[in-house]
Order: C-alpha cells, then sequence, then structure tokens
C-alpha cells in the first residue's frame, strides 16, 4: 500500500528542494541589489549620484538649483517688463502734471520695485554648467544685500593670471566670513591645552590670514620663543647689524641662519625683496643717487613737508631699512610684513622697529586722518586687481592727515595698463609734488609718485 506514495513523495520533495533554491537565489539578488544601491549612494545621500540621473548639478543642498535658478530669472522679468510700465506711466504723468500721482507713484511703487528687482538680482546661485561642473560659492556672499559689502568680499583675482607676492592667485578682503571654509583649518589651530604651549604653528596661522579668515581669533596658550634666546643688540647698533640667529625659531624656514637669506643662495627660501638681509646694500636704499629717475631720496621728500612728517606707515616687503633710515631723521615708522619665507617680523623687530603682522586683506588698525606719511613699495605691481587696488588707495586716505603724504614707490607694471594705474593713483585729486616713470624692461616700467592729501574742509 506504501509504494504507489512514492512516486509522489519524491515529486513533492523535489518541488520542495527547487523553491528553497530560488528563495536562496531571489535573497542573494537582493541582497547584492541593496549593496549595489549602497554603494552608488541611494541609502545614503550621495551629490554625485543626483548629478548622474539629472545630468547637471540640479539638486544642491537639498533644493533643486536649476529650477530655482530658472524661476528667479522669470521673475526677474516680469519684475522687469513691470517696471518699464510704471515707469513709462510716471513720464505720462509728469506730462499732464499729475504731480501727486507721480510722487506717489515714485515713493511707493517705482522705488521700492526698484529696490526689490536689484536685491534679487544680487542673488548669487550656484552656477549650472556641465556634468562636470563644481559648486563653490563664496561664503555667507548672500547674507549681505549692499552691492558694496558683496564687492568688497568677493575675492579679487589677479591680473592676467599672475601669482601675487603671497604665492595666491586672488586676494580675499576679509570681514571673517571666510573662516566658514576653512573650518578645518580653523579648528586645527584652536585645538590646544588652555594654559600650556601653543603648538610651533604660525604657518597655518599666517595661510588661513592669507586666505581670508582674518584677523584670527585670540589663543589662550602661551607663545613659544626660541630656547637660547638672547638679548637684542642696543639700538645704536642693531638698526644696521644683522641679529644674533639665536633669536629666531627657524624650524619653518629653508634657511637656518641669516647668511644662508643671501641674495646668492637660490635655495633661500624667499623670492622678493632680493639682498634685504645684506645690511650692506640695505643701507644704499632712499641715500644715494640712483640712475633711474623713478627713485627718490628721503632728504627730498622731506624738504617737501619740513618738519610736518613725524609718523608714517610703510607697507610693503622687507627687514624695515626704510623704518631705519626715517628713524635716523626722528620720524617713526610702523612697518608691516609677513613672514613669507624668512624671518620678516623677527627681523624688524631685532632692528630695533616696529612690525606690523596684517595681510593686504585688512582694513589698517589706525584711526582717521592720523598719519603723516605712507610709503608703498615691493609689495603690489601689475598684478593687482584694480578693484582691490580702489579699496587699498581709499583705506591708506581714511588713515592719511590732510596734508599728508602718499609716497608711491617704484610700483610697476606693464606698459599697456600703465594708464588704468594712473587713473587709480590720481583719482582722489591729490596734489602732485613728484612724478616720475622709468623704463624696467622692454615692456614694463617704474612709476613713483609723492602726493599731497587734500583738506577736503566740510
Amino acid at each position: 500500500m506504501g509504494r504507489p506514495c512514492l512516486p509522489k513523495c519524491k515529486l513533492a520533495r523535489v518541488m520542495g528542494w527547487i523553491q528553497f533554491i530560488l528563495g536562496a537565489l531571489v535573497i542573494l539578488v537582493s541582497i547584492l541589489s541593496l549593496t549595489k544601491f549602497y554603494y552608488a549612494g541611494f541609502l545614503l545621500h550621495n551629490e554625485d549620484t543626483c548629478q548622474h540621473f539629472y545630468n547637471v548639478k540640479d539638486v544642491y543642498d537639498g533644493f533643486d538649483a536649476k529650477s530655482l535658478s530658472d524661476r528667479v530669472g522669470e521673475v526677474l522679468d516680469r519684475l522687469e517688463t513691470l517696471q518699464g510700465k510704471l515707469e513709462s506711466k510716471v513720464q505720462e504723468l509728469e506730462k499732464s502734471r499729475g504731480t501727486l500721482d507721480k510722487k506717489f507713484l515714485e515713493d511707493e511703487i517705482v522705488r521700492p520695485l526698484h529696490s526689490a528687482n536689484v536685491a534679487l538680482r544680487q542673488i548669487r546661485l550656484p552656477r549650472i554648467e556641465g556634468v562636470n561642473s563644481t559648486v563653490k560659492e563664496d561664503p555667507l556672499i548672500n547674507v549681505f544685500v549692499t552691492e558694496e559689502i558683496r564687492k568688497y568680499i568677493t575675492p579679487k583675482e589677479n591680473r592676467v593670471g599672475k601669482i601675487n607676492l603671497y604665492g595666491t592667485d586672488k586676494v580675499f578682503n576679509t570681514i571673517g566670513h571666510a573662516c566658514v571654509v576653512y573650518k578645518k583649518e580653523l579648528e586645527k589651530y584652536m585645538d590646544y591645552d588652555i594654559g600650556s604651549y601653543c603648538d610651533d604653528d604660525w604657518n597655518l596661522a599666517q595661510k588661513l590670514m592669507l586666505n581670508g579668515c582674518d584677523p584670527l581669533p585670540r589663543r589662550r596658550c602661551l607663545t613659544r620663543a626660541s630656547k637660547v634666546y638672547q638679548k637684542p643688540y642696543p639700538i645704536n647698533e642693531s638698526l644696521w647689524r644683522l641679529p644674533d640667529e639665536r633669536n629666531v625659531r627657524w624650524g619653518n624656514y629653508q634657511c637656518r641662519n641669516f647668511e644662508c637669506l643671501s641674495r646668492k643662495n637660490p635655495k633661500r627660501g624667499y623670492s622678493k625683496c632680493v639682498g634685504c638681509f645684506e645690511m650692506e646694500k640695505e643701507k644704499l636704499k632712499w641715500v644715494s643717487n640712483s640712475s633711474l629717475s623713478a627713485d627718490f631720496l628721503i632728504s627730498d621728500v622731506l624738504e617737501v613737508k619740513q618738519g610736518e612728517i613725524r609718523i608714517g606707515l610703510d607697507y610693503g616687503i622687507g627687514t624695515g631699512t626704510f623704518a631705519a633710515r626715517m628713524r635716523e631723521q626722528n620720524v617713526t615708522i610702523v612697518t608691516t610684513a609677513l613672514n613669507l619665507g624668512a624671518p620678516f617680523n623677527e627681523m624688524i623687530a631685532l632692528r630695533g622697529l616696529v612690525p606690523l603682522y596684517v595681510t593686504l586683506n585688512q582694513r589698517l588698525p589706525f584711526f582717521d586722518n592720523t598719519m603723516d606719511l605712507v610709503h608703498s613699495t615691493g609689495f603690489m605691481d601689475g598684478w593687482i586687481d584694480l578693484l582691490l587696488l580702489d579699496f587699498i588707495l581709499y583705506d591708506w586716505d581714511r588713515i592719511l592727515r590732510p596734508g599728508g603724504l602718499l609716497w608711491i614707490d617704484r610700483f610697476f607694471c606693464n606698459r599697456k595698463d600703465l594708464d588704468d594705474y594712473m587713473y587709480m593713483f590720481l583719482q582722489l585729486r591729490y596734489k602732485k609734488h613728484k612724478w616720475a616713470i622709468s623704463p624696467k624692461t622692454k615692456d614694463e616700467v617704474y612709476l613713483s609718485a609723492l602726493l599731497e592729501k587734500p583738506p577736503r574742509a566740510m
């Protein structure tokens, strides 16, 4: 009686195994599919995946950037059309002498509409360019509506692709907003044990400053000094003598002593201010005659305002030689400096002079109408963006007192750009005391000028 059941039992057993194998295959395929989806970024948000499916970077930080950009453009076109109609209506009212209606339209409709139009146009959206495009917007740019703020904090590209003396291709005027972009570096800079010694990280701090994270926050750690620090030379010796090299921390420089910084050493670690650590050559600057008409002597400049030049600012790159020469004339000069490959700040201080550690990005920390003289040499030339130069010149004008002198010393640029730069230096209508142009190379020229700030009495 059991024999007839055997074929049926075998068939049921085979079918059960087939179902089991198929179920296992389904589970295996599901696991593999989920794994692929995970690595493709569908289970965790992956922006590159969105780019792949949307063809361009339409999705950005949770919103459809392309649709938003198109919609804003549409709204702007409608606003422009409406504004045009309203302005034509104002003109019609003016012809019919409807003054009350015209004033109402201007104050209550046209001006607010124009302001809204301008504000919308200033919205900075991610650029939608192509599959491989990247979105990198200036930090917090959309927080500000006033155009002058936006122009100020927008990075200024160097002219014709040049690299500036800081080794960067742009300059970041700063109000501290750029720290958002350098969050990782800033957190590293502020990671220390309170009350202990700071890391020897001035080069990290300088990198942050040059990239617009400036001024840096204060820290509650102790600055390291040289282990074998010696007292500096007396002032009657220090002005024209190389300092004791034991007073400098050399760890972050290519050179380990002042002799290594000679202009003859191609591996000295810095490129600007060639020879400025050689005191015998530095002694000749601004006091000996030169074949260049663009070289002005300190004695000739001081004669222009006899007895009136007492304090001033030397804005450039160097070891403080200009301030040393002016000190001999009983004039106090503050010298700006960064440690661009060499210990410029230490050198200036060890000579008994005052270094001011600021970048080109920062508003000068002086009050209005206080300086008798602003001198600039070496730090800016034909790489500088004209809008950036405009902000700098207005800042110099701010700190110069009425009747103060602006000394542009051997500024050089391409001949084809000379007219642009001459306009920039003359736009504030300073009185010209000295003005000289000399050839530097076949295609470049030097420009030196001594200009006096007008009184501008209110």
